[in-house]
C-alpha cells in the first residue's frame, strides 16, 4: 500500500513517459528461474525499484492516449480488498458477497444507461469480450428463430447470418465477430458520414438471420450512430441491433450529453468498458442484453459437481469465463463513491477539458477535424509528416501523451480526455506543450 501510494502521489510531477534509462534498467531483472525464493518485501522492493519508474503514467492526469481512464481512489482500494478476498465469483453459494455486489452494480448501471429493466448483464475483461458475449446472445437468438441451436449443433450447416457494420466499426468488434465464427471480412459495411456515423439510409435490405452492429462513441470523433433510424429499419425485418459503446455509452450518465445516444435504448444489446470512463482499474468490461435469457443460453455452463441452486443468479451463466476475479466490486465502489451527480460531473468535466483543447489549438491556427461533442479531439498540424513529427515530439517531451491516427485520409493527433484526475491546470500545461512543440515543426 505504501509503495503504491507513493507511486500515485508522484505521478503528477513526473514525465508521462518513462526515461530510456528506467526502461533499460528492467534488464537487471533478467536471469534464470531462481532455485530459492525471496521474502515478499524483497520481491515488492524489486518491483517498485525497477518497474515503477519504467511505467507509462496512464494513471496520471495528462495521459490522453487511446481512451484510458485512471483509477478512482475508492475503486483502486476496492480492487486491493477484493484481491485479498480472492473470490472467483462464479456462484452465489460460493461467493455471496461479490455475487451480490455485482448484481447490485448491474442494476445501478441499467438505471444509469436507461436500459430496459429486464436486461441481463455480465462482467468481462473489456469491450472485446463484452462485444463477444452480447453478440453470442444475438447469434443464439437469430439462429433460434430459424430453428437452429448453435450451442448444441455449432455453426456447421447452420443458416447463414448476415452481419452489418458501419464503415467505422472498431477493430475490437471485428475481432469479436471472428471469434464467434461470423467472420471478420464477410461483413456488410455501411458507409459513414463525415463524423463516422453510420448512414441509416444506406442500410441494405435484410432478411433471414441478421445482426446489425452500431456504435456509441466513435473512437476518433466521439460521434454516435443514429440508433432510432437503424432500429426502425432493422426491427421491421427481424434483425438484432447490437451497440458497441466501449466509452460512448457513458454519455447517458450525463444529462447534457445523453442526447447524443438518443434511441440507444431501442437496441437489443450493448457493450461498454468500466476501465475507460468509469475510471476503475484494468480490466473491466460489461455486456448487457435486453433478453437476459438469451445471454444465459449463450453463456451458461452445467456440470454435476457445480451448485444447482436456482434461488440466486449464477454469475458464470452470463460471462464467457467461469473462473474470474470479482470485477464488480470496484465498479460498485466507483459508483458508490461518485453517486449520480459525481458520475455526471466526471463525464461533463472531461468533455469540457476536450473542448478547451480544441479551442486552444484552433485559436493557434491548427485544424480540428471533428465536431467536439464528447471527449475526443482530432487535430491536424498540416501535412501528414508534420503532424507525425509534432506527435513524436510531444511524446518525447513527456509533459503529456497523445497518440496518432488516420481519420478519413487525414493524419491527425488524437486527444482523449478520460481521467478523473485531469484538472484545468493539467489542460493548460498540456496545451502549452502542444503549442510549443508544434511551433518548432509547423512552417507558417
Amino acid at each position: 500500500m505504501e509503495r503504491a501510494t507513493n507511486y500515485l502521489e508522484n505521478l503528477s510531477e513526473r514525465d508521462v513517459i518513462p526515461s530510456k534509462e528506467a526502461v533499460a534498467r528492467l534488464a537487471k531483472l533478467n536471469g534464470p528461474f531462481p532455485e530459492e525464493g525471496l521474502e515478499a518485501d524483497v520481491v515488492l522492493a524489486e518491483l517498485d525499484e525497477f518497474c515503477s519508474p519504467a511505467t507509462m503514467a496512464t494513471a496520471g492526469p495528462r495521459f490522453f492516449g487511446f481512451v484510458t481512464g485512471g483509477s478512482l481512489p475508492a475503486a483502486l482500494a476496492a480492487n486491493w480488498l477484493a484481491g485479498a478476498w480472492d473470490q472467483p465469483s462464479s456462484f452465489y453459494e460460493e461467493t455471496p458477497a461479490t455475487a451480490f455486489l455485482e448484481q447490485l452494480a448491474l442494476g445501478w448501471l441499467i438505471d444509469v444507461f436507461s436500459l430496459p429493466s429486464e436486461c441481463g448483464g455480465g462482467f468481462v475483461t473489456g469491450a472485446t469480450m463484452a462485444n463477444f458475449a452480447a453478440l453470442a446472445a444475438a447469434r443464439h437468438v437469430v439462429l433460434a428463430r430459424a430453428g437452429w441451436s448453435v450451442e448444441r449443433d455449432g455453426l456447421f450447416g447452420a443458416p447463414p447470418i448476415t452481419v452489418v457494420v458501419g464503415a467505422e466499426a472498431h477493430a475490437s468488434l471485428i475481432k469479436s465477430l471472428g471469434l464467434l465464427g461470423l467472420g471478420r471480412s464477410r461483413v456488410v459495411r455501411v458507409p459513414a458520414d463525415g463524423q463516422g456515423r453510420m448512414r441509416a439510409e444506406a442500410l441494405p435490405t435484410v432478411s433471414g438471420p441478421t445482426i446489425i452492429c452500431a456504435q456509441a462513441g466513435n473512437v476518433n470523433t466521439g460521434a454516435f450512430d443514429p440508433f432510432r433510424e437503424i432500429c426502425k429499419r432493422a426491427h421491421s425485418a427481424g434483425a438484432w441491433v447490437h451497440v458497441d459503446g466501449a466509452f460512448g455509452l457513458w454519455a447517458l450518465a450525463c444529462p447534457s450529453r445523453s442526447y447524443l445516444a438518443r434511441g440507444v435504448e431501442e437496441t437489443d444489446s450493448w457493450a461498454t468498458d468500466a476501465h475507460k470512463w468509469l475510471n476503475v482499474p484494468y480490466d473491466s468490461g460489461l455486456a448487457f442484453v435486453r433478453d437476459a435469457e438469451a445471454l444465459r443460453a449463450a453463456m451458461a455452463v452445467t456440470a454435476e459437481y457445480l451448485p444447482a441452486s436456482t434461488e440466486h443468479r449464477k454469475p458464470c451463466d452470463y460471462t464467457p469465463e467461469m473462473s474470474r476475479r470479482a470485477r464488480g466490486v470496484e465498479v460498485w465502489a466507483a459508483l458508490r463513491s461518485l453517486g449520480r451527480s459525481g458520475l455526471s460531473d466526471l463525464i461533463e468535466r472531461t468533455c469540457r477539458h476536450a473542448k478547451r483543447f480544441a479551442e486552444g489549438l484552433n485559436a493557434a491556427g491548427y485544424e480540428i477535424l471533428n465536431d467536439v461533442v464528447l471527449n475526443q479531439v482530432l487535430v491536424s498540424f498540416g501535412d501528414a509528416d508534420t503532424t507525425r513529427r509534432v506527435i513524436a515530439g510531444l511524446q518525447e517531451d513527456g509533459s503529456c501523451w497523445c497518440g496518432g491516427t488516420v481519420w478519413q485520409g487525414h493524419t491527425a493527433m488524437r486527444i482523449s480526455v478520460s481521467s478523473w484526475a485531469t484538472t484545468e491546470a493539467d489542460v493548460d500545461r498540456s496545451l502549452e506543450a502542444m503549442l510549443r512543440i508544434a511551433s518548432k515543426h509547423v512552417r507558417r
